[in-house]
């Protein structure tokens, strides 16, 4: 540690540090436009220009070392002066089109020209125009003349995204941000971009002339997608969600969100909300009270119950539903006297966990990990925030090896990889093993052949000290995912290497710890979409969109006397008998357990649209009218209590080791053939029903790619012939 003197006040900090950093840490706001805690530093805007002493000029504290004894001015005429000489050429070929731009209100520029920026122009020449550039869906380039070339937006592609979709060519005035071969952009977390922004030039194509900044209101909530929960601020003008925007937490997603996250707030404005309940008679849906829908199911599951039995009825939940839902769903079920109730519909493996399934380490330990190996996952879009932190790891010099049945770039560097089908991942999984256990000396839980590639990936989970193996939603799906977990144990128990799931949704983890498993004897999600339910709850799920058994899921709920379908969309009418509109994650109180097991309860921003209500008061209501016991909840707190089984006081929900990857499982056990293909995993914008109707999501060329690749697998499917 070295103390300077900035402004009269004595400040440590650490050597090879800059001068912004002691200003950041001292509390002293030193104006500026490149810089940005989380990018390199680039020192092109000049606007933090401070006066150091014996210093011949002024000096940017961005890029200026800190030296034992020195001494910084940043409010001394000489600074001052500097920084009105930087804004006034920052200003000379800025348009004059505050009032009409979207950055209005919340522009860098703008809130610094009132300080450092003169009253009138010098410069009466014309200004410079910037031709218009079209990339993509959800970003503008319309008006790139408003670029003050910070360079942001380059480096966060080319550091943090790992793509460098923009960059800027010509030099002086004639400088501009473009895509240089007229391409999209087409990154996951391209939005990050906008925010980045410090001026208008990058804006929200959705959010363009959408409302003021200063008409919104900014409230906390989370994300309802992947499985980081990721921390939002969702801005609201008149009950509508307008603009969703990240809240830091360095412990979970930074300073960053993915497009999903920030994006997929469309749907829940669009003309597929379900407003009303409905209820389907001689074939035709027709919109009734709710007084009207709920005596029909709660009539229609007695009748079931008494016909046919309580195991013939089951529930189908999604894992993007809060955990609140989810306890109340299972607590419904087995109040009517079965164990039917599972979250697990892309999953071909049901065996019976030891623990609750979870990352094995926590969110911000993957930024240092020094080696990895991930096992059938496309991180980059299964888990654009992880993927994130873990390109993140590998600019530290981290080693990655990666096993899966197809390439994908992940846009870092990749140590070692291995495609094969995921048949043979167990295989793959046992030559490692073998090679762990011949470099260490020990005997091998399994026989393998000897293969490079297998001695590459062990010799790098061997070194090192902060090193994880995880797997992703295609091993998880996988038709021996239990074998794929105790071989991962086994070699991480004898490399130091923690293991664990990259988890699939919002609340995987959650769902488990609500109990959505089936009981002893109760069904699993493969054996209710197969047809062996007469009353179907569906909470919050697509079947054939979310489930492994795909369109066929139509055709197993078809035997079902009942299907009762709890969606904020107009979901599953084809095969469903009453469809009840509940409340997306914007609309209702809440809690997601993340990866890493953070319990996150987040509020309602706006009330429920139409005659939609929170699923949970619905399944409360549904367990009062079936005369059930533990239904007397009068918040959402009260219920998320009643999953923790704690009355009095306010706990963590993970607790006492209930987070445990550990697996029984035999590591040497054979694929059912009937269950050896390709596991099933969704698209990045396939992954829920909310952003599966984010019009502007579904434009991007990863949507647009995984429609032609579905369209492509039809065809094959129908002629014959492999895609």
């Amino acid at each position: 540690m070295i103390e300077i003197e900035l402004d009269g006040q004595k400040v440590e900090i650490t050597e090879g540090s800059m001068i912004m950093h002691a200003a950041d840490k001292a509390g002293t706001y030193i104006p500026h436009f490149c810089y940005h805690k989380k990018l390199s530093i680039a020192a092109n805007c000049r606007m933090c220009l401070v006066d150091v002493e014996k210093a011949p000029k002024p000096m940017p504290a961005c890029a200026t070392p800190v030296t034992n004894g020195m001494i910084v001015r940043t409010k001394s005429d000489k600074a001052i002066k500097a920084q009105q000489s930087v804004m006034e050429f920052l200003l000379i070929n800025h348009p004059l089109d505050c009032p009409i731009c979207d950055q209005g209100g919340e522009c860098q520029l703008q809130d610094l020209a009132v300080g450092y920026g003169a009253s009138s122009s010098r410069y009466e020449e014309e200004k410079r125009t910037v031709p218009v550039k079209e990339v993509g869906p959800l970003i503008s380039m319309k008006e790139m003349e408003r670029c003050i070339h910070c360079t942001r937006c380059v480096r966060f592609g080319q550091e943090i995204a790992g793509v460098m979709e923009l960059g800027m060519i010509h030099r002086g005035e004639h400088s501009e941000i473009t895509t240089v071969l007229n391409d999209t952009i087409d990154s996951e977390v391209s939005g990050n971009m906008i925010d980045l922004c410090p001026v208008g030039a990058l804006t929200s194509k959705p959010f363009r002339f959408q409302a003021r900044n200063w008409e919104l209101s900014r409230r906390k909530s989370v994300s309802p997608h992947d499985s980081t929960g990721a921390n939002l601020i969702v801005q609201v003008k008149g009950n509508k969600v307008m603009r969703v925007l990240p809240l830091e937490n360095n412990d979970v997603n930074e300073c960053w969100i993915a497009d999903r996250d920030r994006f997929s707030y469309e749907a829940l404005n669009g003309d597929e909300r379900l407003t009303s309940p409905m209820i389907k008679q001689g074939g035709e849906w027709k919109t009734v009270d709710w007084q009207t829908a709920l005596e029909y199911v709660a009539n229609g599951l007695k009748q079931i119950k008494a016909d046919y039995g309580a195991k013939s009825i089951g529930a189908l939940v999604s894992p993007h539903s809060t955990v609140e839902e989810l306890f109340l769903a299972g607590s419904l079920v087995r109040g009517l006297g079965s164990e039917n109730i599972d979250y697990r519909l892309r999953n071909a493996d049901f065996s019976k966990s030891d623990g609750v399934r979870w990352l094995g380490t926590s969110i911000a330990s993957l930024s240092n990990l020094q080696g990895a190996l991930v096992i059938g996952s496309n991180l980059r879009k299964d888990h654009p925030l992880f993927a994130l932190r873990i390109r993140a790891a590998t600019r530290k010099g981290a080693k990655i090896s990666v096993i899966h049945d197809q390439e994908n770039d992940w846009a870092m560097s990749i140590a070692s990889s291995v495609i094969a089908p995921a048949s043979d991942w167990m295989d793959v999984l046992g030559g490692i093993a073998s090679a762990v256990a011949s470099d260490k000396g020990i005997s091998s839980p399994v026989s393998a052949a000897h293969d490079d590639r297998w001695t590459a990936i062990a010799k790098s989970l061997a070194a090192g000290e902060r090193k994880a193996i995880l797997l992703g939603n295609a091993a998880a799906h996988h038709a021996n995912a239990s074998g794929l977990l105790a071989l991962a144990n086994w070699i991480g128990m004898h490399t130091g290497a923690t293991v664990g799931f990259l988890t699939e949704a919002a609340n995987t983890v959650g769902a488990q710890l609500a109990g959505a498993l089936p009981g002893d004897g109760g069904l699993n999600a493969a054996d209710m979409l197969g047809g062996k339910l007469k009353a179907a709850i569906l909470l919050n799920t697509e079947p054939e969109f979310d489930s492994a058994m795909g369109e066929h899921a139509a055709a197993g709920l078809g035997n079902a006397a009942m299907v009762i379908t709890l969606s904020p969309f107009k979901a599953n009418l084809a095969f469903s008998d009453v469809v009840l509109p509940i409340a997306p994650f914007t609309e209702t109180p809440g809690t997601f357990v993340n990866a890493e097991g953070r319990v996150q309860s987040f509020h309602a921003v706006v009330k429920p649209l139409g005659e939609a209500r929170p699923a949970w008061k619905v399944l409360r209501v549904l367990g009062n009218m079936l005369g059930l016991q533990g239904f007397e909840q009068e918040s959402s707190g009260e219920v998320l209590r009643a999953a923790r089984g704690e009355a009095d006081h306010d706990q963590a929900l993970v607790q006492g080791g209930k987070l445990n990857n550990a697996s029984s499982a035999s590591m040497t056990a054979q694929l059912n053939a009937a269950n050896a293909g390709r596991p099933v995993t969704a698209s990045i914008y396939q992954l829920d029903s909310i952003v599966r109707r984010a019009p502007s999501l579904q434009l991007t060329a990863d949507a647009l790619a995984a429609l032609a690749q579905a369209a492509q697998a039809d065809q094959s499917e129908q002629t014959g012939v492999p895609a």
